[in-house]
């Protein structure tokens, strides 16, 4: 996987993109990929809100495929959640999971690492959650990759924008929602009558302010190294 869309082509699409709505972006991003030759992929975690971009990339190709890393640790509610919304919106779910089960590392390692242990939380999120994603980025092999990125979700994400270039996994990452503000999520919820979940927690993160690695500079050695 290399993108080869130059920055130039990523500030202008930018810039076009801004006074598109969300299904418009994705409806763009996917004739964007086989415009050049490749394939499209969305990545979710079933998140609050995560219903959104799934109904948004389900409409533009309903056989898209959805790349989900099941690192073990999800709570009942999640697991609930996911089978619903991949019932509901008829997901073509490609699930990944750690080569390790959450029972084994927990036996090797201890408890999930606490906020102040930033190094034992990358070794985490390299373990159980970066490298069963790089290896499902390395096999449906996304020229074009959707998120649920939002600029109001931490700030490294502010940073972004709708379209950027991922160095980690090498697919130009393209985030229709980037803009919308929750309330915002809340009514496309409401409208298209998805559902949420609110009893989403993510181990690898323990902060909501705190990156995970998917989308922050070294998340890409770091699942490498635990391949």
């Amino acid at each position: 996987m290399s993108s080869t869309f130059t920055a130039e082509q990523i500030a202008a699409w930018n810039q076009e993109l801004r006074g598109k709505t969300p299904l418009e972006i994705t409806r763009w991003s996917i004739a964007l990929a086989k415009e050049s030759d490749g394939n499209a992929i969305v990545s979710t975690n079933f998140r609050p809100y995560e219903a959104v971009v799934l109904h948004l990339a389900a409409q533009a190709q309903a056989d898209i495929p959805v790349l989900w890393v099941d690192h073990g640790y999800n709570r009942p509610a999640t697991y609930k959640h996911a089978e619903e919304v991949k019932v509901l919106l008829h997901l073509n779910l490609k699930a990944y999971l750690p080569k390790i089960t959450p029972a084994h590392r927990d036996a090797i390692d201890g408890p999930i690492p606490t906020p102040e242990d930033e190094e034992g939380l990358k070794k985490f999120s390299a373990l159980m959650k970066l490298e069963p994603f790089q290896r499902g980025m390395r096999e449906l092999a996304p020229t074009i990759w959707i998120t649920a990125l939002r600029k109001v979700q931490n700030p490294n994400r502010a940073e972004l924008d709708i379209v950027s270039a991922d160095a980690n996994f090498g697919s130009l990452k393209i985030s229709p929602v980037f803009y919308l503000s929750d309330e915002e999520m809340e009514s496309y919820l409401t409208e298209h009558k998805l559902p949420n979940e609110w009893d989403y927690y993510d181990p690898a993160k323990a902060d909501e302010k705190r990156e995970c690695g998917l989308h922050a500079v070294w998340g890409g050695t770091a699942a490498s190294a635990a391949a």
